[in-house]
């Protein structure tokens, strides 16, 4: 394990890099959140801590109810499966029920998340590179300013929560610690983050059989007894809120970019397998195939490496979005940092001339730390122009709402984060999170306008170009006139009166 020493270095890191990326929203605009995902988990998190329910809208009473834990889950029109996460949003729901801002409840959980991370990272590196025994813990440093780590621990969503687990699972794996209850655990766990996390199994399990053949028996028991406890708690949890085995999300997201999926599979797989070289981590390349290639014997460093090709052919074949910087595929980036920064070390200790050692290292450190904080800085910029978009449109427009429009008054919405937690009403969602009924038909602008019709809603509010013609002839109420969004490419949210 890391000394005393270094761990409060890496502390001391992560309250610097996690602070300079709030200064840059603040500086830029205001304190806030990257996404508008991030307000969904505020609301579960407020809610389920003032109310006690799994509830997007308070107003609601009645359908089947189901109490989980103490916390009352209201089926029909008041539960939903909104939060992809419901871990993150118990966590954050923690900071609301002990009186802590929430604001800096949520960042203080992402740092501790980066600062574990790099924690897990060094001793990663110190394990399974024996070379490697330096004295500060570069490795953690590379990670707590990664700029694609440092935006998630700061964006208020579940992705480092999710990256930790992830993670931990495959480095355990590699380095030799194999209790497989607690992996069974760990696997079971990341399904409260994100359904993803399921596909861990295929590593454990290659892991497993590869494992001492007298007790194959007995590890698959304490694996499948450790996964098998969380799984079924999380079905019951999905089945008992709304009626399906899975969040809608999972539902959802696939159906609202479907289109994507006409790409070429090749194209959509090149897009998600390179988002971790944007960055310092195109030069971490050599040293990820100089690591496979040197523990080609260490069966859970291969699996560990597939398992990343996996995830990436995944999500091209089901969801290929690479959008927000690519914060899908964010949780599968530390594999392949730490498999590249453990080959590189690696290479760096089979050069026999330590003169042709030292130019090599000094050349590509340098390059590495050069690259790794110019993107570092530019990470904070994207950052606060992340917030300030949301801010200005997202969280703008849900004032606007709350201060101008009665609350008995219906609206459908494509984006209904920062409408849920400052406005609260019962909203019809278009992208289906929490009304599900419209994922059969969320991409069929006209089902979508007969259903909006059905419902007597009175105001539409979107983005104008995301519907071809879900908007044209309204009248427009409010235009957020936002001089921000604009500048980046992007345009002002719009309130429309519907009309029949």
């Amino acid at each position: 394990m890391l000394s005393k020493k270094n761990n409060i270095v890496l502390a001391v890191a992560t309250v610097l890099s996690v602070g300079i990326y709030l200064l840059a929203s603040q500086l830029k605009f205001r304190i806030g959140f990257p996404l508008d995902d991030a307000w969904i988990h505020q609301t579960y998190a407020r809610n389920l801590a003032e109310w006690g329910q799994w509830a997007f809208w308070r107003g609601a009473t009645s359908g089947d109810s189901m109490v989980l834990g103490g916390f009352t889950a209201l089926g029909g029109s008041t539960a939903s499966g909104g939060s992809t996460a419901p871990l993150w949003s118990a966590l954050l729901a923690l900071g609301y029920w002990i009186k802590i801002p929430f604001y800096f409840w949520t960042y203080a959980l992402g740092g501790v998340l980066l600062w574990a991370l790099a924690v897990l990272g060094e001793y990663f590196l110190r394990e399974i590179v024996p070379v490697y025994q330096i004295k500060y813990p570069l490795v953690g440093i590379f990670i707590i300013g990664e700029w694609h780590l440092v935006w998630a621990s700061v964006s208020g969503m579940e992705t480092l929560l999710y990256t930790l687990v992830v993670t931990t699972v495959l480095v355990f794996l590699a380095i030799g610690k194999r209790k497989f209850l607690l992996l069974g655990a760990l696997v079971g766990i990341s399904l409260w983050v994100r359904p993803g996390g399921v596909t861990l199994l295929g590593p454990v399990l290659v892991v497993l059989f590869f494992s001492r053949k007298e007790r194959i028996w007995q590890n698959l028991f304490n694996l499948s007894l450790g996964f098998g406890v969380f799984l079924a708690l999380y079905l019951l949890f999905n089945l008992a809120i709304t009626g399906t085995p899975l969040p809608n999300t999972f539902y959802a997201k696939q159906a609202e970019y479907a289109i994507l999926r006409e790409l070429p599979l090749i194209k959509r797989f090149f897009e998600q397998i390179t988002l971790p070289l944007v960055g310092a981590g195109v030069l971490l390349l050599p040293g990820v195939f100089y690591f496979v290639w040197h523990s080609r014997r260490n069966i859970a460093v291969l699996v560990g490496y597939l398992w990343f090709l996996g995830y990436a052919a995944i999500y091209a074949v089901q969801l290929p979005v690479t959008y927000q910087h690519g914060r899908y595929f964010i949780p599968a980036m530390p594999i392949f940092f730490l498999w590249g920064l453990a080959g590189l070390f690696q290479l760096l200790a089979d050069i026999r001339s330590k003169e042709k050692r030292r130019m090599i290292a000094l050349a590509w450190g340098g390059a590495l730390v050069l690259l790794w904080g110019a993107f570092y800085m530019l990470g904070a910029n994207h950052y606060a122009d992340d917030v300030t978009f949301v801010e200005t449109e997202m969280v703008a427009t849900a004032h606007w709402v709350n201060e101008n429009l009665a609350q008995d008054v219906l609206i459908a919405a494509h984006d209904i984060g920062a409408l849920g937690y400052f406005d609260g009403r019962e909203i019809i969602d278009l992208a289906g999170l929490v009304s599900p009924e419209v994922i059969p038909f969320m991409r069929d602008e006209e089902k979508l306008a007969n259903y909006l019709n059905e419902k007597e809603i009175e105001y539409l509010i979107i983005f104008p170009s995301w519907y071809r013609t879900l908007s044209e002839g309204l009248p427009i109420v409010y235009n957020t006139n936002s001089s921000f969004a604009p500048k980046i490419g992007g345009e002002n949210m719009t309130v429309y009166k519907w009309i029949p």
